[in-house]
């Protein structure tokens, strides 16, 4: 049975409606100005901020762009060796100590539309990443639900692998040259591209017109210097979580969102109001599963599911189901990159 645990007590209730935040905006309407709000060009609302939002304004030193993953060897994996059938994981290491725990950890969130969210229908975690996940815990058990998902910010991947609070996180997690020297990346599994979401006719078209506008993104993220990069004079608003830059939309508090096109999908689903514009800004991402970097018997199994998955129509039957609706259709994954 799939378990869950749940944010701790007293954690911050997200906010998934318009409807609420509305309702929330009318109490709001007699408060003094939130003193996040920066004075900047344009006419904002005065509605509060979400908690934990940054103001970044524009800059005349932008980071420098990354270099790509294929230039430091982080895309190449390390190749599946034999993949024991399951229920008959070899003793020691990694796997055995999933086997005798009964259950597969993994680290994920509940508010990333299409990827990993709660279903209010059924009070449990679906999307793709989930779906990756459960064909893990497949592989090791025969039953794809022995899972216990662990909530964690995008921040937390790194502690909570380096800590062994977790086995595995599925959970955007996109390789990078920085990240692979702490985390032990399978295969990627999902491409994507950056691009812009804006309100349905809004003059914004491309990272040209972001210039004097406010641009919401993630505090965490790559996304956040690719926009300081394509466009400087823009004010960001960085927030914890991304379903935050859709409610600081509704709320009139940015003028676009910018982030891999993947996650601007499960924006844009959850409100038509919305449309992805503009080419792509950037390299590609490259998202992949998360693993210990000390952990090589668990990174090679987790190719092996994915190279499975590949090869048997899982994968295409999980992208189909979540993201060639809002992305369109694909010829088939990302192929895998093996380093040894």
């Amino acid at each position: 049975m799939t378990h869950v645990r749940l944010p701790r007590p007293g954690a911050r209730p997200r906010a998934r409606h318009l409807v609420g935040l509305l309702a929330v905006a009318v109490v709001a309407g007699c408060a003094a100005p939130d003193p996040l709000t920066p004075a900047v060009a344009g006419t904002y609302t005065t509605r509060p901020m979400t908690n934990g939002a940054q103001i970044i304004p524009p800059t005349n030193n932008p980071p420098p762009e990354p270099p790509p993953p294929e230039s430091c060897g982080a895309l190449a994996s390390l190749r599946p060796g034999p993949q024991p059938p399951p229920g008959q994981m070899p003793p020691g290491g990694s796997l055995a100590e999933i086997a005798a725990r009964g259950r597969l950890i993994v680290g994920t969130d509940q508010n990333t539309n299409l990827f990993s969210f709660r279903d209010p229908t059924t009070d449990t975690l679906q999307g793709l990443d989930i779906d990756m996940a459960r064909e893990i815990a497949r592989d090791i058990f025969g039953d794809p639900t022995r899972i216990e998902f662990r909530l964690l910010t995008s921040a937390g991947r790194f502690t909570a692998l380096e800590h062994n609070d977790v086995d595995v996180v599925a959970h955007g997690f996109s390789i990078n040259c920085e990240r692979a020297q702490r985390v032990g990346f399978s295969t990627e599994y999902v491409r994507a591209f950056q691009r812009i979401l804006v309100p349905l006719g809004s003059d914004i078209t491309g990272p040209a017109d972001l210039a004097g506008k406010r641009v919401c993104t993630f505090i965490d993220t790559t996304s956040l210097g690719t926009v300081q990069r394509v466009a400087p004079e823009a004010t960001i608003i960085a927030v914890p979580e991304w379903d935050d830059c859709l409610v600081t939309m509704q709320k009139r508090q940015a003028d676009a969102t910018s982030t891999s096109d993947s996650l601007l999908a499960g924006l844009a689903t959850q409100d038509p109001n919305f449309q992805i514009v503009g080419p792509r800004l950037e390299g590609e991402e490259h998202w992949a599963i998360g693993v210990n970097k000390y952990k090589d018997d668990l990174v090679r199994f987790v190719n092996g599911t994915l190279d499975r998955i590949r090869a048997d129509g899982t994968w295409m039957r999980i992208y189909d189901r979540w993201l060639a609706g809002p992305l369109g259709p694909v010829a088939g994954p990302p192929p895998a990159t093996y380093r040894d």
